[in-house]
């Protein structure tokens, strides 16, 4: 089952897909359950709960945007549970611990990361930590103020990595499953102006990758999990040499086989295609795929790493595209269904 997460336009809200596993073949674009602006979805452990930002700012009449819990049944119907504060405005990421205790939040228009604990009975609580970043970087256009654009906890989630575009910094907070609190631990700075936006993580658990949204660029990280350090191994445009538009990137995902890392161009309109270097992590530039429509701002990967599926955003459209299993290259699967306005495209 596939749910894609939309800006909504007065209506609408998560979206529910079927695929066909075998050819990749879209089916439905429904509505699932309808609330407003639902651009980051996550599943807890087991399936059962679908957890979504509503990326807005007043919640409650506060300068908040909000979470909603949704219970999830067998056939992929999504039944309301409740909504809390994000405790910041327009939440724009989420994930959930693997235990699925607690929901961990970055809040983009305020800068602040917050967590909120999962109680008994499925329902989410208030938060039981927040914290706000402070500071600026160098675009006083994007960086004006700190925007927390993803926050990810790591395979032991022990350590949790928060990107925050607006002061070029993923900072590294040891998490506190037992109090559900987050404990500063590290700073990784980026490039001035660079603007960290999301990170994925390799199979292995020892490779992270940072998708710099403003300067187009991946930086490639050793991952120490014991330690819960990074140590940058290079930095590499997502960009052709030769395109001198403007562009910008949004999600980032490395291939269940740890062979290959994607990432889109919003504006070149396209997934940069990497090689992954067995033994030093180090990526090389494979190609790019253009995504047949605008806006690119996120895709996935399925599973079974035979296809990817892209939200194009504002062409309106989900679209399917076949993974070569010998160099990573995409194809066009020629599936498509329309969504209005796709931000987030998940796969469970």
């Amino acid at each position: 089952m596939i749910y894609a997460g939309t800006y909504t336009r007065g209506s609408g809200g998560i979206h529910r897909i079927g695929m066909a596993d075998g050819t990749g073949a879209l089916s439905g674009g429904e509505v699932a359950a309808e609330c407003p602006s639902p651009s980051f979805l996550a599943v807890g452990p087991g399936g059962k709960a679908l957890y979504a930002v509503n990326e807005i700012g007043d919640y409650a009449g506060a300068r908040a945007g909000s979470v909603s819990a949704f219970a999830r049944g067998a056939d992929g119907a999504l039944k309301p549970v409740n909504v809390v504060s994000s405790h910041g405005s327009y939440p724009c990421h989420l994930t959930v611990t693997r235990a699925g205790g607690h929901v961990l939040v970055a809040n983009y228009g305020s800068g602040a990361v917050a967590v909120i604990p999962v109680l008994s009975d499925g329902s989410l609580g208030d938060a039981s930590c927040v914290i706000q970043h402070h500071g600026s970087s160098v675009n006083q256009a994007r960086q004006e103020r700190p925007h927390a654009h993803s926050v990810d906890l790591d395979r032991a989630n022990r350590f949790a990595l928060v990107c925050d575009l607006g002061i070029d910094q993923t900072l590294i907070y040891r998490f506190d499953a037992s109090g559900g609190k987050l404990l500063p631990h590290d700073t990784v700075y980026a490039a001035p102006g660079a603007g960290p936006r999301h990170v994925a993580f390799h199979p292995n658990g020892r490779l992270v990758y940072v998708i710099n949204e403003l300067d187009s660029t991946i930086g490639a990280y050793r991952y120490d999990p014991a330690a819960g350090a990074m140590k940058h191994i290079d930095t590499i445009s997502t960009l052709p040499a030769d395109f001198k538009g403007a562009s910008t990137t949004a999600e980032i995902a490395v291939h269940p086989s740890g062979r290959w890392v994607y990432g889109s161009n919003r504006g070149h309109d396209s997934l940069a295609i990497f090689a992954v270097n067995p033994a030093t992590g180090a990526l090389r530039p494979v190609g790019h795929a253009p995504t047949l429509g605008k806006t690119p701002r996120h895709f996935s990967i399925h599973p079974g790493g035979r296809f990817v599926l892209v939200g194009n955003q504002e062409s309106d459209a989900v679209l399917v595209f076949r993974i070569d299993g010998a160099n990573g290259s995409l194809a066009p699967a020629e599936s498509r269904v329309s969504i209005p306005s796709p931000v987030c495209v998940l796969q469970c």
